[in-house]
């Protein structure tokens, strides 16, 4: 236990970058450095993250832990993963709802926002080449993408795409698929919450949600949390989101500790603790559930199918949302040239995020000074 919670502390103060990033430094750990475990032992566990929802690095490091501890390891190493990240978010949010509206911070902000959307595309763009394999996964992304701008609810459409391509595998067999396989969106209808004041049982609700559904990137979080706080219940503005995505950009650790910020923001401390709650705990909840199966799943056509459903659905929700939020951060040709640049320096000189987000907040203090 010991060992777990050290090395899961550690990275949760130095796993800059995102998910992928953070599953890289894993394996340097617990395979090359500890042999923990094998390669193939590894991707077996990457593969198990990628079949349920949650954070997909969060995941991995209760999977670790599990395999490493059995049930005190997956507590522990989730915990210490996430712990880290909780604190630094906190932190920024206190200082944000304090300092938030003086314009040092606001130039900072204005810097960082389209530096975010240059990220999220370069996500797109890497994670598409893997996700889009034929024909039908590009008419299915795009059809999803086409209905989300309409309006769509995005669990709906995360459903569809799961729907679609275990059809297809059935249809190609010649024999109905199991139900097991769409079990995880039994839950997906609609969130029927009404805009309306504010209440910590549906903010805790709300990411609970959140948490059970969501699969791919960390990113997709964005479309998520716009569908639900901005539009159906009105208590965030776009540029509050972008705020939020932002310093979830800024610290190490899980992208999905932007909850932690959202849920101060919205209820103080008591909201940032459940928000947290409620994002994180289905992930030990699907991680103890799945783990003892793992290799079945890994051999199984119609989990297969689904994946492939769900992450071309994902991709097409972040599209969606970052051309939403990407009018509320690129309004004026400073921030056009800050995204432009971000852009080439991810693209073609592969800088890290990191020094991407640091040189935006510089830009937008500098734009301020002069």
């Amino acid at each position: 236990m010991k060992e777990l919670a050290g090395l899961f502390l550690k990275l949760g103060f130095i796993a800059f970058g995102g998910p992928a990033a953070h599953i890289a430094m894993m394996r340097e750990e617990v395979v090359r450095r500890r042999r923990w475990m094998s390669d193939q032992h590894f991707l077996d566990l990457l593969g198990a993250t990628n079949l349920i929802p949650g954070p997909n690095s969060t995941e991995m490091a209760i999977h670790i832990g599990y395999a490493r501890g059995g049930w005190p390891g997956l507590l522990v190493s989730g915990l210490c993963f996430i712990g880290p990240a909780l604190a630094i978010v906190l932190a920024l949010a206190w200082v944000y709802v304090r300092y938030g509206t003086l314009p040092e911070a606001g130039a900072v902000l204005y810097g960082v926002k389209p530096v975010i959307i240059a990220i999220v595309i370069q996500a797109l763009w890497g994670l598409g080449w893997t996700a889009i394999r034929g024909p039908m996964l590009a008419v299915l992304g795009a059809a999803t993408l086409a209905l989300y701008l309409l309006g769509v609810n995005e669990l709906v459409l995360l459903a569809g795409g799961a729907l679609v391509t275990t059809l297809a595998v059935t249809a190609s067999r010649g024999r109905p698929a199991g139900l097991s396989g769409l079990l995880p969106f039994a839950a997906a209808a609609p969130a029927a919450a009404a805009a309306g004041a504010f209440s910590l049982s549906t903010l805790f609700l709300t990411f609970l949600k959140i948490g059970a559904v969501l699969y791919g990137s960390g990113y997709v979080l964005l479309a998520f949390l716009r569908g639900d706080f901005v539009v159906r219940l009105g208590w965030l503005t776009d540029r509050q989101l972008l705020d939020a995505v932002a310093v979830g950009q800024v610290t190490p650790g899980p992208v999905f500790t932007t909850a932690t910020f959202v849920g101060y923001l919205l209820g103080g401390w008591g909201g940032a603790l459940l928000a947290t709650l409620g994002i994180f705990l289905p992930s030990f909840v699907f991680v103890a559930a799945s783990h003892p199966f793992i290799a079945r799943l890994r051999r199984s056509p119609w989990a297969a199918a689904l994946l492939d459903g769900v992450n071309v659905a994902a991709l097409a929700l972040m599209a969606g949302v970052t051309w939403q939020l990407g009018r509320a951060a690129i309004v004026d040709w400073l921030t056009t040239a800050i995204a432009v640049t971000s852009a080439i320096l991810l693209f073609r000189f592969r800088i890290s995020s990191v020094w991407v987000i640091a040189g935006g907040a510089l830009a937008g203090a500098l734009a301020t000074l002069l």
